[in-house]
């Protein structure tokens, strides 16, 4: 056994020696231009040498950091010795989105920063490690969900965002029939309609959702259950339970003076009528959307972020965000906003928007602020940010985006009898196996949570499955 397949015979001291080298990315002149993914994928040499970076920590706080629980320590080893495909398995143990997740997790809130070589170094770079064995795989042989072989059982999954996906994969892999219902003219969700291309290209979810397709999955886009289909219907049809991954799709709204303005979006529908081609997206979308020379996003996460960068590649010139809290408390990952900087984004932190302005013909032209300062913590143990009387200022802006965040629909829970939700429309359920007050019902993802990551709607799709599973088991034996 070589020494870098031992981790009980790594030489950490020569390992720590070895020279971190920044992930390869476009020039920022060239990706303005266009949606194209922002960082270039890693070369096999690349690969080999990011992993042999890796110390092989017994105590593997990477893998403990992931919400996913891959087990990274060991995919490493395999990329070092070019075992690529077998790093890929290893991946797929725990996750159902490899390449997508190595692209989109804020890898340095998460596996890279509990990476030990932060101490005094810079962390490997797991993400990308991830998305090059992924990439790799997927190079190799585009469907690899192989359905089982069990007696299956009809089930409904409802949302095809990355908890369905994930909660079909893991269904299908256990040898059931799986529908998986959309309201949107595509599947993939938040993955299509809400990432940016130059965070995610919109080729790797398409080919998860064909190879979902490949292995029998039934999609069917433009059906929405609630109202008009409810769940109950799916059980008349024969559904044997139903996995809920309807997502917190809502906008928060921006409760100030003319915010009826023209040219005031959320964030929804801005990204999604600059990311998608107008065919799939609703009617009243589809016509083309004008980014003014002048650009304020309101709000502090990683939506945020995909605004700035979406409206720069738009051709703005000034685009400003505008937050009342500062820097630290900002809920957005470190790396989305150093990228939207280095592309030209500029930041007012202790900001709060008060009025949007009016301009010729109803259009907005500016958003008045307070200045704020920072008070006592609140009951999410986030200081709270109390405006300056006296302290107004004004920012001008032509197109504004409120990207202050999402709640759940709450239309599912009003249309299904016995399905508790609490007062924000999140539906409750078992933290553990995902079910919830309705029998033969479970719930899992954003739907559930609330805004979340993608790799933690991923996880909870995952354990409903088996929890699915386990209760389609216990009822044809009873």
């Amino acid at each position: 056994m070589t020494e870098s397949q031992n981790p009980t015979t790594i030489d950490r001291k020569s390992r720590i020696k070895i020279p971190y080298e920044s992930p390869p990315v476009r020039p920022v002149p060239e990706r303005l231009q266009d949606f194209r993914e922002t960082f270039l994928p890693l070369t096999p040499e690349r690969a080999m040498h990011e992993a042999s970076r890796c110390l092989q920590c017994p105590m593997a706080p990477c893998a403990k950091a992931c919400p996913a629980g891959n087990d990274i320590p060991e995919a490493l080893r395999k990329i070092e010795r070019g075992d690529f495909l077998d790093a890929a398995s290893v991946y797929r143990r725990t996750s159902t989105m490899a390449q997508i997740c190595g692209r989109v997790c804020p890898h340095d809130q998460l596996c890279q920063c509990a990476c030990v070589r932060n101490k005094t170094h810079e962390p490997v770079l797991c993400g990308a490690l991830e998305a090059f064995a992924a990439d790799f795989e997927r190079a190799q042989d585009p469907f690899r969900i192989r359905p089982g072989t069990a007696e299956y059982r009809p089930v409904a999954v409802v949302g095809s965002g990355p908890s369905g996906l994930a909660c079909a994969e893991q269904l299908i892999l256990r040898g059931h029939r799986v529908t998986i219902f959309e309201s949107a003219a595509a599947a993939g969700g938040l993955l299509v309609y809400g990432i940016p291309g130059f965070k995610l290209d919109k080729s790797i979810v398409c080919a998860l959702i064909d190879d979902l397709r490949h292995a029998g999955a039934d999609i069917r886009t433009g059906t929405a259950i609630g109202k008009e289909y409810p769940v109950n219907r799916l059980f008349q049809e024969g559904y044997q339970a139903v996995y809920l991954a309807t997502g917190s799709s809502v906008p928060t709204c921006l409760q100030v003076p003319g915010a009826d303005l023209q040219e005031i979006y959320p964030p929804d529908e801005f990204l999604a009528r600059l990311n998608v081609e107008a065919g799939l997206l609703p009617a009243a979308w589809r016509a083309p959307l004008a980014v003014g020379a002048k650009v304020a996003v309101v709000g502090g996460g990683d939506t945020a972020s995909d605004c700035l960068r979406t409206a720069l590649r738009m051709g703005a010139t000034h685009v400003t965000c505008l937050y009342r809290r500062t820097e630290a408390e900002m809920p957005g990952g470190k790396k989305d906003r150093a990228l939207a900087r280095e592309e030209g984004a500029e930041f007012r932190f202790l900001a709060q928007p008060v009025r949007f302005v009016a301009g010729a013909g109803g259009r907005v032209r500016a958003v008045e602020c307070l200045e704020c300062r920072l008070g006592e913590p609140d009951a999410d143990g986030r200081c709270r940010p109390i405006p300056i009387d006296g302290s107004n200022f004004i920012v001008e802006a032509d197109t504004v985006v409120c990207a202050l965040g999402y709640e759940a629909d709450p239309e599912i829970g009003r249309t299904t009898p016995g399905l508790v939700a609490d007062k924000h429309g999140l539906l409750q359920v078992d933290p553990d196996t995902g079910e919830t007050s309705r029998p033969g019902v479970f719930a899992g993802g954003d739907a559930v949570s609330g805004p979340d990551l993608v790799v933690t709607a991923m996880a909870a799709g995952r354990r409903a499955a088996e929890s699915i599973d386990q209760y389609l088991h216990r009822n044809s034996e009873s």
